[in-house]
């Protein structure tokens, strides 16, 4: 049994956090008494949030060490220490896989799972010497229930959710803690266009998630699904033969990026994303 943390004066760096679960969770971890840092490549968006909710904000570029190296370094720098970091940017580009430009899916490698491992590289030191920490990684269930439509980013999830698991396995004797936030659909702009492409999946806030992170945080568990119900869902899924999973996952028609995504209500944050391969 871990003991509950109290999060007041915890200081806490999130990358991606000028929008949507990153900023989420940072104002979730700030109404706690954390001390928060928030990560962002736009700058300007994380200062003028970071402003508003009371966190400092820095530059980073997850997919470049140097970048991220600066990032870890101003945040202790600023508070005097790191005691957890949570592992949050990440894209989600839609479509057949055989129509995806590969700089876009080099792109989901490098944020989505490279940057996880870096983050945990240059974190860890730091948690190893204070003899305390936790590391938060935000998955997906589509590390769990691949996702047609999306293939490279199911794939990225699924990394993150091993090394995850392996890096804790490393760890287990000592009190840093390790979790996998695994959450459904969220309603942020990396969703946009899937109301109709994803009726089935289960819908959950930004603020849903954060409160996920707020929780095992205080209370450490490897992995948490949001909602909490399809952590049973997958447990059930996992023992059912291949024809019934794939009959069940037809007639739920998990296909539905591939048919039914609206591309013109997407289009704001595929060119957003796209930008990235530059």
């Amino acid at each position: 049994m871990f003991k509950k943390q109290k999060l007041k004066g915890k200081v806490v760096a999130i990358t991606g956090a000028a929008r949507g679960i990153g900023l989420a969770t940072a104002e979730a971890l700030i109404a706690q008494g954390a001390l928060v840092c928030i990560g962002d490549v736009d700058l300007e968006l994380a200062e003028k949030e970071a402003k508003r909710i009371g966190a400092k904000a820095f530059k980073v570029d997850v997919r470049d060490r140097d970048s991220f190296t600066q990032f870890i370094q101003n945040t202790i720098q600023h508070f005097g220490s790191l005691y957890a970091l949570v592992n949050n940017a990440g894209i989600m580009p839609m479509g057949a896989f055989l129509d995806e430009d590969p700089a876009l899916a080099d792109a989901q490698i490098d944020i989505n799972f490279r940057g996880v491992i870096i983050g945990m590289q240059l974190a860890l030191p730091e948690l190893i010497k204070q003899g305390t920490g936790h590391i938060v990684n935000i998955a997906s269930l589509a590390g769990r229930f691949a996702l047609p439509g999306s293939a490279v980013y199911s794939g990225t999830k699924f990394a993150v959710i091993g090394l995850t698991e392996a890096v804790a396995g490393e760890f287990r004797d000592s009190n840093i803690q390790f979790t996998a936030i695994l959450p459904s659909k969220v309603l942020t702009e990396l969703t946009s266009g899937t109301d109709q492409a994803s009726k089935t999946i289960p819908s959950v806030t930004p603020q849903q998630v954060a409160n996920a992170v707020v929780s095992t945080l205080i209370k450490p568990r490897l992995f948490i699904a949001v909602p909490d119900f399809l952590q049973t869902v997958h447990g059930a899924y996992g023992l059912m033969p291949q024809w019934m999973q794939k009959g069940a996952r037809k007639i739920l028609g998990d296909d539905g990026i591939l048919t039914k995504l609206d591309h013109s209500a997407h289009s704001g944050y595929a060119s957003r994303i796209h930008k990235l391969t530059k």
